[in-house]
């Protein structure tokens, strides 16, 4: 397996996770003002979690630029 694929695996977990956490962040928000001491622990799951796949889709597009 090559690098690209086997990023390209990450990025389908890491999108996989991303979209829980985007789930999980607008679950929340629909239950408010129940649990709302929970916001900054939900919103930091979901901004890590993007922050991660950005990541991961910009090594990519470097690997698959060259």
């Amino acid at each position: 397996m090559s690098d690209a694929d086997a990023l390209k695996a990450e990025i389908k977990k890491l999108s996989a996770r991303a979209t829980n956490a985007k789930m999980n962040l607008h679950d929340l928000s629909e239950e408010l003002p129940v649990n709302w001491t929970s916001i900054p622990e939900v919103a930091k799951a979901a901004y890590d979690a993007f922050v991660a796949l950005e990541a991961a889709r910009k090594t990519l597009a470097k690997l698959e630029a060259v």
